[in-house]
């Protein structure tokens, strides 16, 4: 094995295999979108709650991320390159409160995952818009998606909406199915979700109407 593919090997997460396409998953259809009135909301435990338009977020400052991705279906894909609105500006511009532990992310179509805020807070993370240069086919989360590298590649939603930050964890749509809380390939948190109490579920439609009206 030649030096630079044990490199490429030692990038993989125990049960994965490395892919040279870009696999499309996703539960349901893919949104029509108008970008002419879609937005994105921070709000929950904030100082300062806001809303951008489409045209406000394509303004933003933005930044280049080349990262590797870990689906939980078992590929990954090596040096991608994404760019767009680091997730760190858009924290700092809300002032994110101090009792504020979590992050339930928002998406179309009623999607939401949920991340702890040290896995939400990092410099590598993005308002993905463009892939490779281009910018982000539907199917792949056009108008804009959430990066988190990190992370098997479920918590980084597609067709992203919103951040609502939360004392306390609230489980997604896919971790109220089953999947892990967390999601860390290198521990192969795959699996292990819980099932929701009926306060929890109340929190979560209620969450999911402010951003998403």
């Amino acid at each position: 094995m030649s030096d630079r593919a044990a490199a490429a090997k030692e990038r993989i997460p125990p049960g994965q295999v490395a892919t040279t396409k870009w696999p499309v998953l996703h539960y349901g259809g893919v949104p029509r979108v108008d970008t002419t009135t879609w937005t994105f909301r921070v709000s929950g435990l904030v100082e300062r709650p806001f809303t951008l338009t489409y045209d406000e977020l394509l303004a933003l400052p933005r930044k280049t991320v080349v990262c590797d991705i870990h689906c939980v279906t078992r590929w990954s894909r090596l040096g991608n390159t994404f760019e767009g609105v680091p997730v760190q500006a858009l924290l700092a511009r809300a002032g994110v409160q101090s009792a504020a532990k979590f992050c339930l992310v928002l998406a179309e179509q009623g999607f939401t995952t949920n991340l702890p805020l040290a896995d939400l807070d990092r410099p590598e993370n993005l308002i993905a818009l463009k892939w490779s240069g281009e910018w982000l086919m539907p199917e792949h989360g056009w108008p804009a998606r959430l990066l988190v590298p990190h992370l098997y590649f479920w918590k980084s939603a597609k067709w992203v909406r919103g951040f609502e930050l939360l004392e306390e964890d609230l489980p997604g749509f896919w971790e109220q199915n089953g999947y892990h809380m967390r999601g860390d390939p290198w521990t192969e948190e795959r699996y292990g979700g819980r099932g929701l109490t009926q306060h929890e579920i109340n929190r979560f439609r209620n969450a999911s109407k402010t951003i998403l009206g």
